[in-house]
């Protein structure tokens, strides 16, 4: 299952994303002599028209060898000595700046569009996931004042009602509390002995806080464990239920997620239930930084690389509009993740040591099928705009890389010269060689317990 998904993930990407250079090549005029999937010496192909389809060696990649490319870095490529030839009005070079910036550009563009017709097809199919109205955690210490009460509401209770409105998911819970008037509302939750009256502030900052202090339910259950977390190091394995952290019983996965990240550094004892048992595991946090999202401030908090399962969701069917609308709301926050967590990687806020190589991506490709096909598609889109964005990246050899080179031709009015492109393209391909190695040491790291 793990290779099969690995080779369909991997397939479908880069054809995805050469095709949007062909696409942009073929539509300015460009002369495309080779498609390819894979990099290296030819497996097999056919040639139509001018364009000969192959299928290469190595699929860790692909290319588009267009009319004018240099002959040197497609010997590179192909395994293959260079061919002799004449320069065309057809060539890559010959054409204006804004088109060679679009034939460059048109990879990242269909990856980030593959990626949005994805989502917009899973929440077309299967609709939004919401959440139950179950409650998970309340951070008291988050409560702005005036609300202390809402400290009293039971974890493990389903609100029911907030003030007149009637409430089915978490998503209607905060929203109600969001909209509802200022003033003392009644909040009704499944247990009737439970409910609470708060005097709700004036919508703004302190409105927000008080919603925010509010988590919904997950079970103290593992659904994912990261590879190469300090969770993995310390035994955890999906399907863990966490019953004690140092020796106090868990109420709510936000319970736990609390006691891991006040702990960074810090040795801490898992009591689980596994397969009808129970065992005890130990991890140490590794210490992150992240903002405070009550305060604005930065903090140090304790991170074991896991996720929840998430079983108690309800769907909401929508239509089309709604479902674009999502879909692109989604692609954009992915996104968003991605630099994100490449700003934290090269500001050291991330360890290096997350960095996989094709041999996590292999492993997240074969969970992700496992899940079904909902979680499988939306791999697919989240590792599209993963690809999307590296292939940014101003390193040459890469998508930014040239556009880079684009960037210094506008600014200096004229091109580099194909003994300084070659010269960055072989710094760049060794950079890129670097950073596969190091994936790959970190991998082989984790595979055996360093």
């Amino acid at each position: 299952m793990t290779v099969l998904a690995t080779i369909v993930v991997l397939g479908v990407l880069i054809f995805i994303h050469e095709l949007g250079h062909f696409l942009a090549a073929k539509s300015v005029g460009v002369e495309v002599q080779r498609f390819s999937i894979g990099l290296g010496p030819r497996i097999f192909g056919f040639t139509r028209g001018e364009t000969e389809y192959v299928l290469s060696a190595i699929p860790l990649g692909g290319y588009v060898k267009m009319g004018g490319m240099e002959d040197e870095v497609m010997e590179r490529l192909e395994g293959e000595g260079p061919a002799e030839r004449q320069r065309s009005p057809r060539d890559f070079d010959a054409k204006p700046l804004w088109a060679r910036a679009f034939v460059i550009s048109a990879g990242v563009i269909m990856n980030i569009l593959f990626a949005f017709v994805i989502y917009t097809t899973v929440f077309a199919g299967w609709g939004i996931p919401e959440l139950s109205p179950r409650l998970g955690l309340v951070r008291a210490s988050a409560l702005p004042a005036g609300t202390e009460a809402l400290a009293q509401l039971p974890v493990g209770s389903s609100v029911v009602r907030v003030g007149a409105h009637d409430v089915r998911t978490w998503n209607e819970v905060t929203g109600a509390l969001l909209e509802a008037p200022v003033g003392p509302t009644d909040i009704v939750t499944s247990d009737p002995a439970a409910t609470v009256r708060v005097a709700l502030p004036a919508p703004g900052e302190a409105r927000t806080a008080m919603v925010s202090a509010l988590r919904p339910w997950f079970d103290p259950a593992v659904g994912v464990v990261n590879p190469s977390s300090p969770a993995e190091k310390g035994g955890l394995e999906t399907g863990d239920r966490i019953l004690a952290v140092g020796g106090e019983p868990v109420a709510s996965w936000d319970d736990f997620v609390d006691r891991i990240q006040s702990r960074p550094g810090q040795r801490i004892e898992l009591l689980l239930e596994r397969d009808g048992g129970q065992v005890t595991r130990a991890v140490t946090p590794e210490p992150e930084q992240e903002v405070d999202p009550n305060t604005g401030k930065e903090r140090t908090v304790g991170k074991i690389g896991i996720y929840p399962e998430v079983g108690d969701l309800q769907r909401q069917k929508i239509g089309l509009v709604e479902a674009v609308q999502y879909g692109a709301r989604e692609t954009w926050g992915t996104v968003r993740v991605i630099m994100g967590f490449l700003g934290d990687l090269f500001t050291g806020h991330v360890s290096p040591r997350s960095v996989g190589s094709i041999v996590t991506i292999g492993e997240a490709s074969g969970q992700a099928a496992a899940a079904g096909a909902e979680m499988f598609l939306q791999f697919i889109a989240l590792f599209s705009v993963n690809l999307a964005v590296l292939n940014l990246l101003p390193i040459p050899v890469l998508d930014g890389g040239h556009l880079l080179f684009l960037g210094i031709e506008a600014v200096r009015g004229r091109a580099l010269t194909v003994e300084q492109r070659l010269r960055w393209s072989n710094v760049g391909f060794l950079i890129v060689m670097g950073i596969m190695l190091w994936a790959l040491s970190n991998d082989f790291l984790r595979l055996f317990g360093f």
